[in-house]
């Protein structure tokens, strides 16, 4: 249903300005972490803006990090997953959120506590797992009181998540790419875990990066890349970018300041 990468259009000269998918549409979602009433503000606020505008092709690129840190990953992840779309058509992108958890489910149980404690207590919780028995656990006995609990559908929906998506001359991925490295040869440790090296350097590849992962106050505009992870969880708004031919948009909901103690 999800590639791993979508292309369209030609990439550009580094003085031109970006151009997004000729005849289309894109809305890009930034780090949503278990934030269901801002999902459900956000594609009420899509649908009012899909419906001023004339009707094109049209792509909802959710950036990943869906789970983990906010109340109700389950309720993100099953609203997803059952939506109907109409016409438009979602893109999920993997973020490293998602990656740690699946590969606990799969055969890394060992990490199990590390996801718990970067997030993950949260998301359990949202699954029904009684969180007060886990830290008194084995990594194995953990894993299998988590996976007893998340529905095999959640785990499916995740794994069909794509690593990222090209839309003329922006690149969809949820953490950035590796600067000198063809988009082909992106390897996805840097697309879902990069900072250092990315977001110090600014690039000549002809390609805007829209990406989320590392927390911003307000959308990020450097030149080559745009972040829109606004901490959603922890107080801060959700964002959304609109790209139409060589236009862009910020759109957000929610936000009522940011928590003092909380962490990316």
């Amino acid at each position: 249903m999800f590639g791993s990468l979508k292309l369209f259009g030609k990439g550009r000269t580094a003085r031109a300005e970006p151009n997004g998918a000729p005849g289309a549409r894109a809305y890009a979602i930034g780090d949503i972490h278990g934030r269901l009433d801002l999902v459900e503000e956000m594609l009420a606020r899509i649908a009012a803006e899909e419906g001023r505008r004339e009707k094109r092709k049209t792509w909802l690129v959710f950036l990943g990090d869906l789970i983990d840190r906010g109340p109700d990953s389950a309720g993100v992840i099953e609203r997803l997953r059952t939506t109907d779309w109409d016409y438009i058509r979602p893109v999920f992108i993997l973020g490293n959120h998602e990656e740690m958890l699946l590969r606990i489910l799969d055969s890394e149980p060992e990490l199990v506590h590390d996801w718990l404690g970067h997030g993950g207590y949260a998301c359990a919780q949202s699954y029904g797992v009684p969180v007060g028995r886990l830290a008194a656990m084995s990594s194995e006995e953990a894993t299998d009181l988590i996976r007893a609990h998340i529905p095999p559908e959640h785990v499916t929906f995740l794994q069909q998540f794509a690593d990222s998506f090209r839309f003329g001359d922006y690149l969809f991925v949820h953490a950035g790419i590796r600067p000198g490295v063809s988009i082909e040869r992106q390897t996805t440790q840097d697309l879902r875990w990069i900072r250092e090296g990315f977001l110090d350097v600014e690039r000549d590849d002809g390609l805007v990066v829209v990406h989320g992962h590392t927390i911003v106050m307000s959308p990020e505009e450097k030149g080559s890349r745009i972040g829109i992870d606004t901490g959603a969880y922890m107080g801060g708004p959700l964002t959304a970018l609109l790209v139409e031919d060589r236009s862009r948009t910020f759109l957000t909901v929610g936000g009522k300041g940011f928590q003092e103690d909380a962490k990316d």
